[in-house]
């Protein structure tokens, strides 16, 4: 078991309060049984979490809209463990999602997870999102400096020329002047 499942289940174990069902859900190996609990009525929170991760883990693309839900859920753990199993899912959707959420401004607060994703999926959406999204966070006075870092690193990993306008811009901030000059250095030249 990787650090990510066996924080999310040290994590929802705590919040089932141990309990059988929980035991069973983690148990089971049926697909159709995780997928049951993402549509049938009244199932707590975190068996929903747990099982959409499992689904995600696994492949199963019936887990792809419980898992863009925890994405952007106010909870950074909940965004984190569905952030790992969007990226190993493989459904042609979850760029997509990322993008939307990273740039959505209502839910700024909650676009950490997203950006992050879109760094590791490297899909045609990653660049333009977090070039919007760094935009934004350059702002006087922005509150959310994290997403504007997570957005700088993400830029200077996926190296494209394009992010060369908003990082030169972001040399005027000192929140994330430093990480903008290293990203810089990582662009091709000519961008």
């Amino acid at each position: 078991m990787d650090e990510e499942s066996r924080s999310l289940t040290e994590r929802l174990r705590t919040e089932s309060g141990a309990s059988p069902a929980y035991d069973r859900l983690l148990a089971t190996e049926d697909p159709d049984d995780l997928a049951a609990v993402l549509t049938g009525p009244g199932q707590p929170l975190w068996a929903r979490e747990l099982a959409a991760f499992r689904l995600g883990l696994a492949g199963d693309r019936r887990a792809f809209e419980a898992l863009v839900l925890f994405l952007n859920h106010r909870d950074p753990p909940r965004c984190a463990a569905a952030a790992y199993a969007l990226a190993r899912l493989g459904d042609p959707r979850t760029a997509r999602a990322a993008a939307a959420l990273a740039t959505n401004e209502l839910r700024v607060a909650y676009a950490l997870h997203p950006v992050r994703l879109l760094t590791e999926l490297r899909a045609p959406e990653s660049v333009p999102a977090l070039i919007t999204t760094l935009r934004r966070r350059l702002r006087p006075h922005d509150p959310y400096r994290r997403v504007a870092l997570a957005c700088v690193e993400g830029l200077a990993a996926l190296g494209d020329p394009r992010a060369r306008p908003v990082l030169t811009e972001a040399l005027a901030h000192p929140a994330v002047a430093e990480a903008a000059a290293r990203a810089l250095k990582r662009l091709p030249e000519g961008g």
